[in-house]
């Protein structure tokens, strides 16, 4: 998939789990640090991550476009 939109954001894809390995969570950012943090803070207390401690990345994958990320994780 191409764009030519030049305003649009880079994209990445992502798998976090918990500390044993007993349940995955896979989202979609343009800013995967922040992301990061947001999940290992818990920034979202009802959130599913936050219910199940889910927040050490084990895997991500980045794209030039956030629409790219979008249809990868699906």
């Amino acid at each position: 998939m191409t764009n030519t939109n030049k305003t649009m954001k880079l994209g990445f894809i992502y798998i976090i789990t918990n500390k044993y390995q007993t349940v995955v969570y896979t989202g979609v950012t343009s800013n995967l640090p922040q992301r990061i943090l947001e999940h290992t803070e818990k920034r979202y207390p009802t959130s599913f991550s936050a219910r199940y401690n889910v927040n050490i990345l084990v895997y991500y994958e980045q794209f030039q476009w956030i629409g790219d990320a979008i249809a990868r994780e699906k």
